[in-house]
């Protein structure tokens, strides 16, 4: 198994340009089955879950492909003559859900298993499969397995119980197909869901509404592939702002895009960072002496889940008394357990974490558990005295293109053994 081997210590400077959203490029590749010719999505990153997605398009009748020097991925899902989602790869990458909706409308069926992905807490499918029923999709489990079918599907007025992320999109990309007006009230308002919108209507979707809490959809007959360039992922300009807070160190974003991280900026400022935005970017500098705060995660555009693990790593060396309330996921505490190795003064109770900073930390061997806790034994091992070693950083690789290399370009001492 891969380690991070990290000599703490460094002050990183310099600039590094972010890879494609994460978040945002999976729901794109499971629409682009809709289309009834080839889409290219650039700014496409390489990653676990990426490769994953594509090996399930292909097991699809999919084409897919690498190009544009790696940067772009071709899909070409013209010839799509499958409906049943390989369960080994399904179990691997949760976003594998999103197929349902497209699946449905385009061939009228799919099967799929429960989805994989990170071990943070529950993320049930619920808000999915009833928002797909409103539109006509009837579900039967059969071993094991959730079998979608609708031979017919019909528009709909569609309320969600919570603004679930994952719900939002797969009714969006259905109702593309979906004769007559779907409305979903309580949609979730993260920026990858506009980028969906921007992709199914280049596709000739008719979708408005994406950033808010209602979004309309108007169904049409068909969706034809098209080219689109997928957001910068905002939450590795969020982990790269706070290696810069937690080294003390001058790092330039230059494809960062402000408004996704507000939440984040307005955090890492009263921690003492100072954060300028430019016109094409984020510049965020480091302070030696880092002020306490608190932090509560909340739907988007409140301060991200996915950030509260690294953030946990910075305000175990802030001087004073932090306190995290994490209302997204109940089990996404696991590296302060690992942080504590190295020193940190961490107490949890239930879906609360009080954070008592300490000078320092030391170097250790800690073990990432998912992705975003990997992010932040990564960042306490840049602020560390001495070496850390993190093992268990294919979980990292499943959300950040390189780390490992992005960081060293902007002068930490990392490397990657195999």
């Amino acid at each position: 198994m891969s380690e991070f081997i990290i000599t703490g210590g460094s002050r990183l400077e310099g600039d590094i340009t972010v890879s494609g959203g994460k978040n945002a490029v999976l729901p794109i590749m499971a629409a682009s089955v809709m289309a009834r010719t080839p889409c290219v999505l650039h700014n496409a990153p390489d990653l676990v879950d990426v490769r994953v997605m594509s090996e399930i398009l292909r097991g699809l009748g999919a084409v897919v492909e690498r190009v544009n020097s790696g940067r772009s991925l071709y899909i070409d899902p013209s010839d799509l003559s499958n409906t049943v989602v390989d369960e080994a790869l399904m179990r691997q990458v949760r976003s594998s859900i999103f197929l349902i909706g497209p699946l449905v409308a385009r061939m009228g069926k799919a099967t799929v298993s429960y989805p994989g992905g990170c071990d943070i807490g529950q993320r049930p499918i619920d808000q999915h499969l009833k928002g797909l029923a409103a539109l006509g999709v009837a579900f039967e489990e059969a071993h094991g397995n959730i079998v979608a079918q609708a031979p017919k599907l019909q528009g709909a007025d569609i309320h969600l119980d919570i603004p679930s992320v994952g719900a939002t999109e797969n009714i969006m990309m259905c109702a593309s197909l979906a004769p007559g007006v779907t409305v979903i009230r309580n949609a979730a308002k993260e920026p990858e869901i506009v980028d969906l919108q921007g992709f199914l209507n280049s596709m000739g979707a008719r979708i408005r509404g994406a950033g808010t809490d209602v979004i309309r959809v108007e169904g049409v007959e068909s969706l034809q592939g098209c080219e689109h360039t997928v957001m910068p992922d905002r939450i590795e300009v969020g982990t790269l702002m706070v290696a810069a807070a937690i080294t003390a160190g001058d790092i330039y974003i230059p494809n960062a895009v402000a408004e996704h991280v507000q939440a984040v900026t307005s955090k890492l400022r009263e921690v003492g960072t100072s954060v300028t935005v430019l016109h094409r970017g984020i510049r965020v500098i480091g302070s030696h002496r880092r002020r306490p705060t608190d932090v509560k995660t909340l739907p988007y555009p409140g301060f991200p889940t996915d950030m509260q693990p690294q953030m946990m790593a910075l305000l175990s060396i802030a001087e004073g008394t932090s306190v995290i309330s994490e209302t997204v996921f109940e089990s996404r505490f696991k590296q302060a357990e690992e942080l504590g190795r190295m020193g940190a003064q961490i107490r949890t109770e239930g879906r609360t974490a009080i954070i008592k900073g300490v000078p320092r930390l030391s170097g250790a061997r800690v073990v990432s558990t998912d992705l975003r806790s990997g992010a932040s034994l990564v960042l306490a091992g840049l602020a560390a005295e001495g070496e850390t070693i993190v093992s268990g950083i294919h979980h990292v690789d499943r959300g950040y293109e390189r780390l490992e290399r992005k960081l060293a370009a902007l002068g930490a001492k990392i490397i990657r053994q195999e």
